[in-house]
């Protein structure tokens, strides 16, 4: 699998446009959807309760939390981006443009495009990135989140 190498300033700017990935496939277990309901207090049934899922959701079973799928960016980013030098640390400042254009169902495989949108030096000496990240099912048409992450670079 194809990762972007970040070794200091100079290298950020020559990847802005590139397309990287996929990643390596990740399931979606209900156990794991349970777990998120557990975490943030959101039981809402088309999450939970497989029976009734199965009976009343347009999905036929259970389906990720949007902010589930969300969340597992920072996760699948490691496997698309590798920062070797000139930073000590990078942070999440914030998601623009989220969208969940299809669901997750439960037991489904997700993996994760990116593509750097822009990068801009502050005044602050932070590295202000955008990263547009896909997020695909297994077998879908079309994607199951679009989102852009925001996040800053501090160098060394």
């Amino acid at each position: 699998m194809e990762r972007l190498t970040i070794d200091g300033l100079d290298s950020v700017s020559g990847l802005i446009g590139q397309e990287v990935g996929p990643t390596e496939w990740r399931e979606v277990s209900q156990e794991m959807i349970n777990r998120f309901a557990e975490l943030t207090g959101d039981h809402q049934w088309i999450h939970v309760d497989v029976e009734r899922a199965k009976k009343e959701s347009p999905f036929g079973t259970t389906v990720a939390h949007g902010n589930l799928t969300l969340s597992m960016i920072d996760g699948l980013r490691e496997q698309l981006f590798e920062v070797v030098g000139g930073f000590k640390l990078g942070v999440n400042y914030g998601w623009d443009r989220v969208r969940f254009p299809s669901p997750v169902p439960a037991g489904s495989k997700v993996r994760a495009w990116a593509e750097l949108v822009s990068t801009e030096v502050l005044d602050s000496g932070w590295v202000h990135n955008v990263t547009r990240f896909t997020l695909e099912v297994e077998g879908a048409d079309k994607p199951c989140c679009v989102a852009d992450s925001v996040g800053r670079l501090l160098p060394d």
